[in-house]
């Protein structure tokens, strides 16, 4: 019977400090105001209630789970097109690489600290399932799915 007894207890102990960790996913990126986009790691911290974004070069944000309006995600699909793709389309090669499309996963997180504020995250291919499924689960939020979503798997 105690064994059972301190089994049950340890159980219950593991399962408590497995709801509370945290989620981190280091492959997002953090797009400015010009168009370029930094690496960053996004935590949803438990610990702290709050969802962090941290850059080497930007600033960090800390968004209060309490804080958080609405969420959004979008899929963007575009055709490769730049000068080194026109450059090299008389050959064939550019010609191939325009014919390829690049796929984006955007997430855009509306919070409010004194005024209303947006903040927007590029998520990785192989990440933005379980980093909406992260953002649900931590801050009891639906994210909104925006435009047509064919790739949702």
């Amino acid at each position: 019977m105690r064994k059972n007894v301190f089994a049950f207890v340890v159980f219950l102990i593991a399962a408590n400090l497995a709801c509370a960790a945290d989620d981190s996913f280091s492959r997002v990126k953090v797009p400015d105001a010009k168009g370029s986009q930094a690496n960053a790691v996004l935590t949803f911290s438990d610990e702290h209630k709050a969802l962090e974004v941290r850059s080497a070069k930007r600033d960090a944000v800390s968004i209060p789970y309490a804080a958080i309006d609405s969420a959004s995600y979008e899929i963007n699909r575009k055709h490769r097109v730049s000068a080194a793709s026109i450059i090299t389309a008389p050959i064939g090669v550019g010609l191939v690489v325009m014919m390829t499309k690049s796929t984006s996963h955007w997430l855009e997180i509306h919070y409010r600290e004194d005024i209303p504020k947006v903040l927007v995250l590029r998520m990785d291919k192989h990440e933005y399932l379980r980093i909406l499924d992260a953002f649900k689960a931590h801050t009891g939020t639906d994210v909104a799915v925006l435009g047509n979503v064919y790739q949702r798997r």
